[in-house]
């Protein structure tokens, strides 16, 4: 039993001396000059300015994708069937895609498939 009341006596002593020396350390900065304050930060540009900036780099973005042919073998499929309002036949989507029988057929069966084209007669088919 005397040895914590011993204990809390020297827990009771040191936390006298903590609180007197924060409140010495509080009155050093009361009378201390102030110090000089940070560099303000810049200014965010307006939001006009931003908005600007967005719509061009969405112009860019959009000119980029607009100016270059599909890269895909669907996309390629796809734009040639879209472009031809009789319908595109095996023979005329061969020569404009360039590609082979096999790939052709793939392409036009995941087509279907996605629900993007239609065949209306054998071997002709239709965008949706």
């Amino acid at each position: 039993m005397k040895k914590l009341q011993n204990q809390l006596k020297t827990v009771s002593k040191k936390l006298a001396d903590l609180t007197s020396q924060i409140e010495k350390i509080s009155e050093q900065l009361e009378k201390a000059p102030p110090a000089a304050k940070p560099p303000k930060k810049a200014k965010a540009a307006p939001a006009k300015a931003k908005k600007a900036v967005k719509k061009a780099a969405k112009a860019k973005k959009t000119t980029k994708t607009t100016a270059s042919k599909p890269e895909t073998v669907l996309e390629k499929v796809f734009d040639v069937v879209k472009k031809s309002k009789a319908g595109a036949s095996i023979e005329k989507l061969k020569k404009q895609t360039q590609l082979e029988a096999r790939q052709l057929s793939n392409a036009l069966y995941k087509l279907t498939k996605k629900g993007m084209i239609e065949a209306r007669s054998r071997g002709v088919y239709f965008k949706k």
